[in-house]
Parts: structure tokens; sequence; C-alpha cells
């Protein structure tokens, strides 16, 4: 059996909800790491992703009592919270427009030479549409098993977990899911 699987995440949750800072600790101590990464694989920056750890963590103190286990795990909550805070944090960085003034100045004058960077966000940014449209097209099954796969760092078992399916479905849902990206992108 696996560290994470022998560790008690419904009862480390419940000791947080009364009070319990060593239960948290535990927590953080367990899952850490691989939260961190659930929060660098959304926001694609180690600082926000550290901010959003720390408010995730924050959540999962204050709001330990909510956690019901008859609906899920507990690592799956947590994750959420996570992911939910990761989120925020990736639409409050949109609402806010960075300029990057050297490309700017150098689009005003006479250096192009930050112009190839400036196509590239742009061609980067058209990308992401596409790929929100082919993930649009996608089933539902196939999409969250994607998403949870790419987007939430999540195992196929973890994902056979969630969506409530066989293993052998979920990994053949990924694998036609993926083919199906793969294609609309080409």
């Amino acid at each position: 059996m696996s560290e994470t699987n022998a560790f008690d995440h419904d009862a480390a949750l419940a000791a947080c909800a009364q009070g319990d800072r060593a239960a948290l600790r535990r927590l953080y101590e367990q899952e850490g790491r691989f939260l961190l990464g659930v929060a660098l694989r959304i926001v694609r920056d180690r600082a926000t992703a550290e901010d959003v750890l720390h408010d995730a963590f924050m959540n999962i103190w204050t709001r330990s009592s909510t956690f019901d286990a008859s609906r899920g795990a507990g690592r799956g909550w947590m994750v959420g919270v996570v992911r939910h805070r990761a989120l925020d944090a990736v639409r409050a960085n949109t609402r806010t427009v960075s300029v990057d003034e050297d490309a700017l100045d150098a689009l005003q004058g006479d250096d192009v030479a930050a112009a190839p960077d400036m196509a590239d966000a742009f061609a980067v940014r058209a990308d992401l549409g596409r790929l929100d449209e082919c993930l649009a097209r996608l089933d539902t099954a196939k999409r969250n098993c994607v998403l949870y796969a790419y987007l939430d760092g999540c195992t196929h078992a973890e994902i056979a977990e969630r969506v409530g399916s066989p293993l052998g479905s979920v990994k053949a849902w990924i694998r036609r899911g993926l083919a199906s990206l793969k294609e609309c992108l080409a």
C-alpha cells in the first residue's frame, strides 16, 4: 500500500474541523508538494502557485467542517479546494492587462526586433482559443477525463474514482480524447 493510501485524509480533515493544528500540519506535509503541483499546472507560475497553496490551506483549515466523507475522498476535496483557488487566481490575473513596455516601444519605433515575440504571443492566444473549441467538441466523459489528467494532474486511478467509471474506460476515454484533440488541432 502506498504512503498516500495509508494516510487518512478524512480523519485529518475531521481533526482540523476540531481545531487540531497538528492535523493541518500533517495534511500539508503529506499533500503540500502534490497540491503545489496541481496549482502550478493551472497557474503556470511558481510564486502564484505558492500563494494559491497558502490560500487553499487557509480554506482547508477554515472550511474543513464542511467536508463530507460520504460525498467523496478527503484528498479529492483538498484537490478541489486548490483547483478552485488556482482558477480564481487565473481569472484575477486575466482581468489585469500587463503591458510589455519594451515591446510597445519597439513597435512604435524603428526597432522591430520585438515584433516576432508579439506575433508569437498572438499565435499562442489563437492556439488556446482553438484548443477550447476542440475541447468543446469532445463528449463530456472524454473532456472531463482529459482535463482531470492534464489540468488537475490526476492519475488514471484517481480519475476513475472521481467519475465512478472503470479504470479501463477512463484510459480509453483519455486516449480517444487526446486523439480527437490532435486531429482537431492539426
